[in-house]
Parts: structure tokens; C-alpha cells; sequence
């Protein structure tokens, strides 16, 4: 599954951008240090836009290629911001077999947004996910640490009605 990149406008502060710098300058003769900078990136900014990649790239003196390969091939880096509330659909095999496909198309239709984005407003977050270790639950829709089991995708809209405020 592709990442999308976030269409919601960067929005870093320059307190963020001082914080970064200063992390990134402990590492800057690391020669491994992407992976770590990028950890602590995504922890300072909650995801990995363009505008911090490129600084990364820059301060630790490697190809702005590099830095995006990382953030796009481990499934723990997000290249879109997360909303309030993250709900996420299971798309394993148990799930999809159980509708979970179903489950993600209401959610979307709902907070009208795909999966891997944000809504303008930053109240949710819509994720596909792979197995979440639920599978005797499935299909599986977590929001935050909730975890809802079980679904159809004529549940999904009481679900998201609780988190709206």
C-alpha cells in the first residue's frame, strides 16, 4: 500500500523547526542516524511532511531520495498528519474476508476523506491498516486505543457520531 502524502497545508511552528535542528545536530556525524532523526521527527511534528524531510535531509548532509525512502517504507512513519481521533480499519486477511473493505468505504463515505488522510479540521484521521493481532474479533475498527470488533459497516456511523463534538 502506496502512502499518500498530505494535501492539508504544513503548519510547523518555529518552536517545532528550533526543536528539530537541535535534535538533528547530535547526529549530524552518524552516518545511520536517518531512521532515529526520523523517529524523533515524527514524534516532534506527528508525521513526516515534505518540509521537515527536506530539513533532515539537508542538515544530515544526505539525498533528500534517502530520507523519503525511509519514511515510505516503514509502516511506522506517516507522511500526513493524524487527526484527534485515528480510526483505523484492519485490512488483514481475517478482517477483509469479513468485511472489513466494507467497514473502510463507510468511514470514508462518513468523514469524507480516504484512508491515509486527514479531515480539514484535524478531528479524525482515516487508516487502512494491516493485522492488528485481532483476528478472532474481525473485522476490527480502532479509534485511538478503542478497539471495535465484530463491525458492519451499518455500525461504523454510531461509532463516529461518539467522537464528534
Amino acid at each position: 500500500m502506496q502512502k499518500k502524502i498530505s494535501t492539508i497545508p504544513f503548519n510547523g511552528t518555529a518552536q517545532q523547526e528550533a526543536k528539530l535542528r537541535e535534535m538533528i545536530a547530535q547526529y549530524k556525524d552518524d552516518p545511520g542516524a536517518v531512521m532515529h532523526v526520523l523517529q524523533e521527527a515524527q514524534e516532534i511534528y506527528g508525521y513526516l511532511p515534505i518540509e521537515v524531510q527536506t530539513i533532515i535531509a539537508e542538515e544530515l548532509n544526505v539525498p533528500l531520495e534517502e530520507v523519503y525512502g525511509v519514511s515510505t517504507f516503514y509502516a511506522q512513519f506517516s507522511l500526513s498528519p493524524k487527526g484527534k481521533y485515528n480510526i483505523s480499519v484492519c485490512l488483514g486477511t481475517a478482517c477483509y474476508v469479513k468485511g472489513a473493505a466494507q467497514i473502510l468505504e463507510k468511514a470514508s463515505e462518513i468523514l469524507g476523506i480516504d484512508a491515509e488522510e486527514c479531515t480539514a479540521d484535524s478531528t479524525f484521521s482515516l487508516t487502512a491498516c494491516r493485522c492488528i493481532g485481532a483476528c478472532g474479533l474481525a473485522p476490527v475498527l480502532t479509534v485511538n486505543d478503542e478497539v471495535y470488533g465484530r463491525l458492519t459497516a451499518d455500525e461504523v456511523p454510531a461509532i463516529i457520531e461518539k467522537y464528534q463534538s
